[in-house]
């Protein structure tokens, strides 16, 4: 079951290490601008996977948190939530790989499950047709046994 949420209002999200972001829904809208971010457009062809990953999230972040708790500077002044301070948070491993798993994943978890077939109602093999066809029994069979 999908469980739709239609609150606008952005939602907080413990991303561990004492930093909480405030995020804005993650709908469709959103991603479609993310993919048509210059940084994720102007990725080369052959880039890898983890630099698909991060690049992406990195834009979808900018575009989602609209605040945060527990980020701050080396003198602990509370740092605004900028695109560059943005980029700069997930540029930590352990935060960036919390974003991506508790708020990026989600949208894309929903999104494979649209692609799977539905298993057969009592098994793999319920809806498959036989193809084979028994022998023909010759005459000669058919009269011995």
């Amino acid at each position: 079951m999908i469980r739709i949420n239609l609150s606008p209002e952005p939602q907080w999200l413990d991303l561990g290490h004492g930093v909480r972001l405030q995020l804005s829904p993650l709908t469709t809208a959103l991603m479609v601008a993310t993919r048509s971010d210059p940084a994720v457009q102007d990725l080369a062809a052959d880039s890898s996977n983890d630099t698909r990953a991060a690049v992406f999230a990195a834009a979808l972040a900018r575009r989602a948190i609209v605040g945060w708790e527990g980020v701050g500077d080396e003198d602990d002044n509370v740092l605004p939530a900028t695109p560059e301070n943005i980029d700069a948070l997930l540029s930590l491993w352990p935060i960036f790989e919390a974003f991506n798993l508790l708020y990026v994943s989600r949208g894309m978890l929903l999104d494979a499950e649209k692609n799977g077939s539905a298993p057969s109602p009592t098994g793999t093999s319920v809806g498959a047709t036989t193809t084979a066809r028994p022998a023909r029994r010759s005459a000669t069979t058919a009269q011995r046994g």
